[in-house]
């Protein structure tokens, strides 16, 4: 061999090995769950980074766009797989730990030429996508844009009150999350988690393309540069809505918990004075006054209820660091009382009064004794909602966001202090009153977002629905359910403040099934779903040490659900109290009728239970002997 010849081999080697390299990635990349099952690829089409799903073989999601700047020629650089199988534990919520098992693919991009890098994070049970800016992006506008053509859909369900179509593309106003039902009957959503850690990024807007036949999800900002995140966007896969409801992956794609000390986060149950105003119980009309939180702080102490949140009107106006708290109220001694009962209190609060001032609000509402704020009508706002956690946390309150809030899903591992929200339609609101169904389908989809502030828990029926309270429904006998559905909705709905609207007096008069409200924990060791179906029913089982609660919710058809009880511990029997529907009960017509019975079980018994229109069933298991 010559050495010119030599040489031009070794040259041609080289161009071959180079012209290899850039071509490596012109075939799929793909990253699977470590079961095997979901499959997630890549692929470059068109200069454009597309992907698709499947699982157990069967496509999902179709081939898809994901882009991070509006048009931008898509390269793949490099890419690399990690492994992760690891235990973390919540500051309090649905379980006591949680594993965080997944494969992560890491691709290496240029974006116009511009370094980017996309995190793909792949579960049994779900999908997260992501991406990480470079420095070279710093004051580009990115906007991370994201088709989710997902295959064989029959029903679809979104936003906080579960609006329902069958036609994406006729569909208005569709929003997070995103629950499609396939005619297989997987159930695929659609939402974001860490949005807290994205900054200056709002929370997605969805809308189905017609021209690329696809639901889009979009969210845009100028990029601060070196380490920019989006947030991950999310694709839950599981076999019914209910396991939806406990899907962890969007919980493990939040980062971890910032707070060093949460000791002083304490979840747990309270009253609120809103949808009692004008009740009369015979010796006073409820109102905001001094007079009515003093009572209401009083029976919450008695009863063991640990928070009392005071809502709008106690003050009247707000501005410069100040308040004109209302002349009705002395709220220096409504603290002063709640102190002494061991009674903690959520005050509200918001901007139509005035501003009080951001950099003081919270320290002013720390120094009046609040245990947390309850925060009204800021909206879908992203920068503002960050903003408003870090603050309470920095002076040791709570946050509970109302009217419409972000839905900020995974930010309660994050920020356990964001105890709860109301990114549902709570009961009565607008002075408007929910169906069975329209619970049912919040239930199982508003719920994706996180922790829900829905306000169950009204036992005088009859009376709300006579007009009985100022802020009662607008149209009288509307408000469809039975106590018994009420008591088992506080079970059914995740939040880490129960909020019990009713009066006192309401709950005293039906002492016995009060009951299980007041021993029914605010945070869980184990939970699981038993039976569900969007808008028709759900059974929920909640595990808190060795004593399990269970709960179902019906729509407006009479039903009997089996419930296997093979959840049990096969080494003891369990004594049974069930809380059910009496052979009368009507979520119309005989609303407050109820039973209370006793039973015994074991591991692996099958129990059926009936439920009324609109009603619902509840029970506690506790162990006794070993079998």
């Amino acid at each position: 061999m010559t050495r010119r010849f030599a040489c031009l081999l070794v040259f041609a080697l080289a161009v071959s090995e180079l012209f290899a390299a850039t071509n490596l990635f012109a075939d799929t990349v793909t990253v699977d769950s470590p079961d095997g099952q979901t499959v997630v690829s890549f692929k470059l089409s068109d200069d454009s980074l597309v992907y698709w799903i499947t699982r157990q073989g069967e496509a999902i999601v179709d081939p898809s766009k994901v882009e991070i700047f509006a048009g931008a020629t898509m390269s793949i650089v490099d890419q690399s797989i990690l492994q992760n199988d690891s235990v973390w534990q919540p500051t309090w919520g649905q379980f006591s730990s949680i594993r965080d098992q997944h494969h992560e693919l890491t691709l290496s991009l240029t974006a116009d030429d511009i370094p980017v890098t996309l995190l793909c994070r792949v579960f049994d049970t779900g999908v997260g996508f992501r991406f990480v800016l470079s420095e070279e992006s710093a004051g580009k506008r990115m906007t991370f844009s994201s088709q989710f053509k997902v295959l064989g859909g029959v029903a679809y369900y979104s936003g906080q009150r579960g609006a329902s179509f069958t036609n994406p593309a006729k569909a208005r106003n569709i929003s997070v999350p995103l629950v499609t039902e396939r005619n297989d009957g997987l159930h695929v959503a659609l939402l974001e988690s860490d949005l807290y850690s994205a900054a200056a990024l709002e929370s997605m807007r969805i809308r189905y393309a017609k021209d690329e036949k696809a639901m889009v999800a979009a969210s845009s900002a100028v990029s601060s540069g070196d380490g920019q995140l989006t947030p991950w966007r999310v694709i839950l896969i599981d076999e019914t809505a209910g396991d939806l409801t406990i899907n962890t992956v969007a919980l493990n794609l939040a980062a971890p918990c910032k707070l060093t000390d949460t000791q002083w986060i304490q979840p747990g149950k309270g009253l609120w004075d809103w949808r009692i105003h004008g009740y009369d119980n015979g010796e006073f009309v409820y109102g905001i006054n001094t007079h009515s939180y003093l009572h209401l702080i009083d029976f919450c102490a008695e009863q063991g209820l640990e928070y009392l949140t005071v809502d709008d009107h106690w003050f009247k106006s707000a501005g410069d660091g100040k308040m004109v708290v209302s002349p009705e109220v002395d709220i220096e001694k409504v603290m002063s009382y709640a102190k002494e009962k061991g009674v903690m209190i959520m005050l509200y609060y918001d901007r139509k009064k005035g501003n009080f001032g951001d950099e003081t609000l919270f320290r002013h509402y720390a120094e009046l004794g609040a245990a947390g704020m309850k925060y009204g009508f800021m909206g879908n706002k992203a920068d503002f909602t960050r903003n408003a956690i870090d603050e309470a946390a920095a002076n040791k309150l709570l946050i509970n966001f109302h009217d419409g809030p972000v839905p900020m899903a995974g930010v309660e591992r994050t920020m356990p202090n964001m105890i709860t929200r109301e990114y549902c339609h709570g009961q009565q609101d607008s002075r408007s009153a929910f169906t069975p169904e329209t619970f049912l389908k919040m239930a199982m989809v508003s719920a994706l977002s996180g922790p829900l502030d829905m306000s169950n828990g009204n036992f005088g029926i009859n009376s709300i629905n006579a007009g009985e309270r100022e802020k009662g429904p607008r149209k009288k006998n509307s408000y469809i359910s039975t106590v018994v559905s009420e008591v088992a909705r506080n079970l059914v709905i995740y939040t880490g403040l129960v909020t019990l609207p009713d009066a006192p007096e309401a709950y005293n008069k039906k002492a016995d099934l009060f009951e299980f409200l007041k021993v029914m924990p605010a945070t869980w060791d184990e939970t699981r779903v038993l039976n569900s179906k969007i808008g028709n029913y759900i059974t929920v089982a909640r595990r808190s040490g060795n004593q399990w609660y269970v709960a179902s919710v019906n729509d407006q058809s009479e039903r009997t659900l089996d419930i296997p009880l093979d959840f049990l511990d096969p080494d003891h029997r369990y004594e049974v109290t069930l809380y059910q529907d009496a052979a009368d009960s009507h979520g119309v017509k005989n609303p407050e009728a109820y039973e209370i019975a006793t039973a015994v079980a074991k591991h692996g018994d099958v129990m059926q239970i009936k439920m009324a229109i609109g009603g619902g069933h509840a029970m506690i298991l506790r162990p006794t002997t070993t079998k």
